[in-house]
């Protein structure tokens, strides 16, 4: 009986340990989207000055790229807060 209440006190810290896990997985996953675009945004008003007749064929490259970035950082966010709740 003694050896079944260890093995559920270690898997309850284990649960609690993947849980700590998947919140900071999460935050991590918002902290570099945040980078991205904001690397992204740069690159892209870099390029506009040095060619401001290309501006419309940058800025569109710059907005799918964002939504590529954001969408890779929801998945992480979300798989992050999947591991929270379950």
């Amino acid at each position: 009986m003694a050896l079944l209440t260890v093995l559920l006190q270690a898997a309850e810290q284990a649960s609690g340990l993947a849980k700590a896990g998947g919140a900071v997985g999460a935050g991590i996953a918002a902290i570099a989207a945040g980078i991205g675009v904001g690397n992204i945004g740069k690159s892209a008003l870099e390029s506009i000055a040095r060619q401001p007749e290309a501006a419309n064929d940058i800025r569109a490259n710059m907005i799918l790229a964002a939504a590529l970035v954001e969408g890779v950082a929801l998945f992480g966010v979300i798989a992050g807060l999947l591991a929270v709740v379950l």
